[in-house]
């Protein structure tokens, strides 16, 4: 029974155990497959571990391969270190990545740690196809390797050199000297920083190189040299382990004080948590840029847990400060766990070479790593947020950031500003609120400078313990009034240097806004003479002979390519003299000239005018202006014409021709006056003229002219056309006169072309001899020389405005110039006539008053004949009224006052007129009456006209005996009819 039983259950046994198995082996599948075994990739670190910044770095790099691996659990790959101390050394450096790349066969190197140990390691890292990725190597120099190998996890220097600029800039500095160590470090930044400083138009007059291994004594020297150069704005470019003794020797020297300017990079600002406390004391005032690094809680959090690390793994150093290398390395490391990760699935491993290694060098047999070219790709597209920002690498390089603006001041630093390539200088960081176009106008917080002030440095000064300013002064055989030396034979040294340009300069020094020391020194060779041209002297300037030229030196293009010169302190131009002759042939027609044709004219026209004008005033009333048509017309002319002298004899009765006489009298004594005057100017100012009036008219006739000796006028001549031979050198106004009086026939010249300031001089000694007349070539005067870029230039050019503007300037001119003056030259050579320009408002006037009246009388004379035209038949034509009209006009006008006594005479002598008959009154005649005795008569009942006849003496009609006369009865009266013997009666109305 036990024994059927135990065979029945050893199938289902056997089947469950089979079971159990292959549960425990899936399983234990399952759980291999998830706890695969993570890919070690060997990783190189070289850095100089003796130093405070390797200790940093290699443990900010193991924090991030803890914390990158803490989150990212799962990934496949894990990195592990191999770290090597490069021993301060480049050749350490290089033997360390040797050995990680041939021996290690590291896929990538985070380091070295300065920029002269990675050049030669960049290369290497190129020829293995190793990434070399270094967190503190700042240099531009390695740039230009293009090592597609080589990535930067840190700002390049030449990043900042924008925010540098902008700092000079801001304080209108127009100078600074660069300071930097002599290494691959210092050299990179300086091309990029001077020409970052030349785009503000700020120059660089020095650049003060240090060797890495500068003692004291050679650093104090140096110093030295900088003290006696006026420049006192400097740039400082090196680690601060030089840096602090360089600040040390310059406080000890004296060149903390107020009037310096120093600004460090941020080789040192960013290094500062390394330094000692105690050498922040020679820094007090130091403008620092620094990489800006916004604080975040993730932040804050890393620097706790960093310095607590730190402190365990390095407890002899005490109160070390996180700096910003260490987070570079940070976040280096991370974008190189990441890039790993991404090529996981690659061949982490090195290609040999076929250079056996019994044969080779160490350079020749390491081999190249394959995943490589798979991993810098990797690197390029790896971004990702980190502590110290957004981090991507372009073309192997970390991009620039925020710059933040630290002064040094107390027992630390303190911002007082921001800089960003879109908004420039700011003294809070907003982007928000800012516009990327905006203006440039700086605001900082406020900067205490060296010497504890708030006063920005000018700049630059002139060093007290330097030498003083060495000023060159021309020697000059003529025109001393401008520059005078007076040269001691026996010491071969001037005794004294006076003269009109050595009294500005010497003002313009006292106006300065602080203390120049200079001395006066003569271009002159031992004799005395002069030592060469004036281009000769300005030369020394460009050369450094001289620290600046004081004297008649004009400002012209080609010279300010080499100096710079001072604004102008006399007056510009070059123009030409020529001698006056006295011109004695008497112009027969020289009366006419007075006046312009234009205004002869007018002035006949309007003489004629007036006549017309009295006579039609007068004719009926005044018997002076009655009788034959010629006497008539004589008399007319002659009253209008004699009115010129005021001589006319005629009595003028009519009201309305007295006010035009008036009026005419008045136009005639202003035009008279103003002839007189003239004419008179005429004949004694004209008799002076030029002998030449046109530059032109000496080339055609081939003249000579003259020039002043040495000076740049002869190469404005030349560029007229005139030859060689035409031009004659002067040096004093007395051979200029000399030259003058010989003539241009006889070795002498006939023009001479000068700078206005000499001319000037020349014409208050000869004033009643010469002229000048154009051309006037343009310049700009004479100015002060400087060398180009000095900072003298516009504090010098500011003093002479000061100097110019005041009454010092005249002082000193009275002082050096003749106070006789001549007259204008313009006065001299040209006399204008007068034109009708000048007189049309007196024409007006008497023109207006002589048609007025005209009006007048043409209506009161109409008016009083109005009974006329009523009785007009309508078959008469216009002509003939006109006819009878001017015939009425003709007649004397009986009822005026001058006429009355005539008027008796005529009616009591009836023997010189016929009687008229009148239809019911008197008999018929065969010779009517004289029209004169009844025309105006005011009682007769009719007034007629004889339609032909001739008039007698006094300008009455008589008849003619020919035609029928016309009578036209007065108003009020009745029709009149007048018989002629010789014709039938025509009844008229």
């Amino acid at each position: 029974m036990k024994k059927a039983s135990s065979v029945s259950w050893s199938p289902l046994f056997h089947f469950f155990c089979l079971w159990v198995s292959c549960w425990i082996f899936l399983v234990h599948v399952v759980v291999a497959q998830n706890t695969t075994i993570p890919v070690a990739v060997n990783v190189g670190v070289v850095l100089d571990f003796d130093k405070p910044l390797g200790k940093i770095g290699l443990s900010c790099i193991n924090m991030a391969l803890s914390d990158f691996y803490a989150t990212h659990s799962s990934y496949r790959t894990r990195l592990v270190l191999n770290p090597r101390d490069s021993k301060m050394d480049v050749v350490g450096a290089a033997a360390a990545a040797l050995d990680l790349i041939k021996n290690v066969q590291v896929q990538a190197i985070i380091g070295p740690q300065t920029s002269m140990e990675a050049n030669f390691v960049i290369n290497l890292g190129n020829k293995s196809q190793v990434p070399i990725i270094s967190f503190s190597a700042t240099s531009p120099s390695l740039t230009s390797l293009r090592s597609p190998y080589f990535f930067r996890a840190t700002q390049n220097d030449s990043s900042q050199v924008k925010a540098i600029s902008a700092i000079v800039q801001a304080f209108g500095w127009r100078e600074a000297v660069l300071i930097y160590i002599d290494d691959e470090f210092g050299e990179g930044i300086i091309p990029y920083l001077t020409d970052a400083l030349q785009e503000i138009n700020a120059r660089v007059p020095y650049r003060s190189v240090i060797p890495t291994s500068a003692s004291d004594d050679q650093i104090s020297q140096e110093l030295y040299k900088l003290m006696t150069m006026p420049t006192r704005v400097f740039i400082v470019h090196m680690p601060p382990s030089l840096g602090t003794r360089l600040f040390a020797m310059a406080k000890q020297i004296g060149m903390m004080r107020e009037g310096y300017a120093w600004i460090v990079t941020d080789g040192m600002t960013n290094l500062w948590s390394l330094t000692d406390p105690s050498t922040i004391d020679s820094m007090q005032g130091v403008l620092g840029v620094r990489t800006y690094v916004p604080r975040t809680n993730e932040l804050e959090d890393f620097r706790v847990r960093w310095k607590r690390k730190f402190q365990q793994d390095n407890p002899s150093i005490i109160n070390a400060e996180l700096n910003i290398f260490g987070l570079w390395a940070y976040d280096a490391t991370f974008a190189l766990a990441m890039a790993i990760e991404n090529v996981s699935m690659g061949n982490f491993s090195f290609k040999r070479t076929n250079v056996s290694s019994s044969t080779g060098t160490d350079l020749e047999t390491f081999g190249a790593s394959l995943i490589g070219p798979q991993l810098i790709q990797a690197l390029s597209s790896t971004k990702f947020r980190s502590l110290t920002g957004d981090i991507h690498f372009v073309s192997g390089q970390l991009q620039s950031s925020v710059f933040q603006m630290v002064n040094v001041n107390g027992n630390g630093e303190r911002r007082v500003g921001f800089w960003t390539s879109k908004i420039g200088l700011v003294r809070e960081l907003n982007l928000a609120n800012r516009s990327t176009n905006s203006t440039y106008k700086p605001n900082l917080g406020p900067i205490i400078w060296p010497g504890d002030t708030n006063s920005p440095p000018r700049g630059w000064e002139i060093p007290t313990n330097g030498k003083k300013l060495r000023i060159g002064v021309p020697v000059k055989v003529g025109f001393s009034q401008f520059v005078k030396v007076i040269w001691d034979p026996n010491s071969h040294t001037a005794t004294s240097v006076t003269g009109y340009c050595i009294d500005v300069f010497n003002a313009a020094m006292a106006a300065m806004p602080y203390a120049v020391t200079y001395e006066f020194i003569p271009f002159a060779t031992p004799d005395g003479k002069s030592a060469g041209t004036y281009n000769d002297l300005i030369f020394q300037v460009y050369n450094g002979t001289y620290d600046a030229v004081v004297g008649d030196t004009t400002i012209v293009a080609n010279r300010s390519r080499y100096v710079d010169f001072t604004l102008p302190y006399t007056e510009s131009g070059v123009s030409m003299i020529v001698p006056i002759r006295d011109s004695k042939r008497k112009n027969a027609w020289v009366f006419l000239k007075p006046l312009t044709w234009d205004l002869w004219v007018i002035s006949a026209c309007f003489f004629v005018f007036i006549g017309f004008v009295v006579w039609v005033l007068e004719h009926r009333i005044n018997v002076d202006f009655r009788g034959p048509p010629l006497y008539q017309a004589g008399t007319s002319f002659w009253f209008s014409f004699s009115t010129m002298v005021f001589a006319h004899r005629e009595r003028v009765v009519s009201n309305l021709a007295r006010f035009v006489v008036i009026i005419w009298c008045f136009v005639v004594l202003i035009l008279t006056q103003s002839y007189t005057a003239s004419l008179t100017s005429l004949l004694t100012v004209e008799k002076l003229q030029p002998t030449v009036t046109d530059i032109n008219e000496l080339l055609q006739k081939g003249e000579k002219v003259g020039f002043p000796h040495d000076s740049f006028v002869e190469g404005i001549l030349k560029g007229l056309n005139f030859a060689e031979s035409q031009l004659i050198s002067y040096r004093s106004p007395e051979e200029l006169n000399d030259i003058f009086v010989k003539g241009s026939a006889n070795d002498g010249i006939a023009a001479a072309v000068d700078e206005i300031p000499y001319l000037k001089l020349f014409l208050a000694k000869y004033c009643g001899k010469y002229t000048t007349v154009e051309p006037t070539f343009k310049t700009d005067g004479f100015g002060f020389v400087f060398p180009r870029g000095s900072p003298l230039v516009a504090d010098v050019s500011r003093a002479i405005l000061n100097v110019t503007e005041s009454e010092k300037m005249k002082q000193i001119e009275d002082a050096w110039f003749n106070k006789e003056s001549c007259p204008d030259s313009n006065t001299l050579v040209s006399s204008d006539s007068l034109g009708v320009e000048s007189f049309w408002g007196l024409f007006l006037i008497a023109g207006v008053a002589s048609i007025s009246a005209l009006i007048i009388f043409a209506a009161m004379f109409l008016y009083e004949q109005r009974h006329v035209f009523l009785r007009f038949n309508s078959e008469i034509s216009t002509w003939r009224r006109i006819r009878i009209m001017s015939r009425i006009f003709d007649q004397r006008d009986l009822s005026s006052h001058t006429f009355r006594k005539s008027e008796l005479e005529d009616k009591s002598g009836n023997d010189s007129v016929q009687s008229i008959g009148i239809a019911g009154d008197l008999p018929n005649t065969n010779c009517p009456p004289s029209p004169s005795s009844y025309s105006n008569q005011t009682e007769t009942d009719f007034v007629f006209f004889v339609d032909q006849g001739s008039t007698t003496e006094n300008g009455d009609l008589t008849p003619s005996g020919v035609a029928s006369p016309e009578i036209f009865p007065s108003p009020g009266r009745r029709s009149i009819e007048l018989t002629n013997t010789n014709e039938p009666r025509e009844k008229l109305v």
